[in-house]
């Protein structure tokens, strides 16, 4: 079974999980646990909403689904556990982020800290088996993580969306534009990251969660190796 939706986001979409789509998506992902190695392990596939409980969220980053490669996903999007190589991707977003203010490209690629100060790594899919990307793809997983956003944009309290891509730009009119604010942008993936690299859109996210009257985030990844 998949594990238990945690608390704070019990109120805002637990009625989903009683739902049966997601009856028998449940039990599509046990299947496939079954039979292949899936990403990312049972107790992590609501890692997301586990790390950046709901009325915590000021910024939602949204990824297409986990990582496939070998000990990667963990169920923050673009995060990667310590110890695991930086993918691409992410190397791209940490380049910008050192283009952008200077911050040095940390030895890892764990995101938990910016899960932690509000920061909602939400991938559209949650699980995928490994070595197949968009394996789990139209499975009920969209279903779900579309409910997360509407609850979201449903919130009183304002939030930042970053949709990059053209994958994330296609969920917009989940989102109350007139009540939250809408980064959009070029994926980081090294397909799109001429359009992505220079972009500069951390600063503008800090803006926006300024704005809302919220902290902005420190972006900053702290290095894990002791000198």
């Amino acid at each position: 079974m998949l594990s238990k939706l945690p608390d704070s986001w019990q109120a805002a979409i637990g009625g989903e999980s009683d739902k049966p789509y997601f009856q028998q998506l449940t039990a599509f992902v046990e299947a496939e646990r079954a039979e292949h190695r899936i990403y990312p392990p049972r107790e992590e596939v609501f890692a997301a909403l586990e790390a950046t409980p709901f009325d915590r969220v000021k910024v939602l980053i949204l990824g297409q689904d986990p990582y496939h490669g070998a000990g990667q996903g963990h169920g923050l999007c673009f995060s990667v556990r310590p110890g695991v190589k930086i993918p691409p991707s992410l190397r791209n977003i940490f380049k910008e982020l050192k283009d952008e203010f200077g911050y040095p490209v940390p030895d890892n690629g764990y995101l938990m800290p910016w899960a932690e100060q509000g920061v909602l790594l939400l991938n559209a899919v949650l699980t995928v088996r490994e070595g197949e990307a968009n394996s789990h793809k139209g499975k009920g997983w969209e279903k779900f993580t579309d409910a997360v956003i509407r609850a979201l944009s449903d919130r009183e309290d304002p939030a930042v969306f970053v949709l990059w891509g053209n994958y994330a730009r296609k969920k917009l009119p989940l989102i109350d534009t007139a009540k939250h604010t809408v980064i959009e942008g070029a994926h980081p993936s090294p397909l799109s990251a001429k359009l992505f690299l220079g972009s500069h859109p951390f600063g503008r996210i800090d803006a926006a969660v300024k704005a809302q009257g919220h902290e902005p985030i420190d972006w900053r990844i702290p290095d894990l190796k002791q000198d």
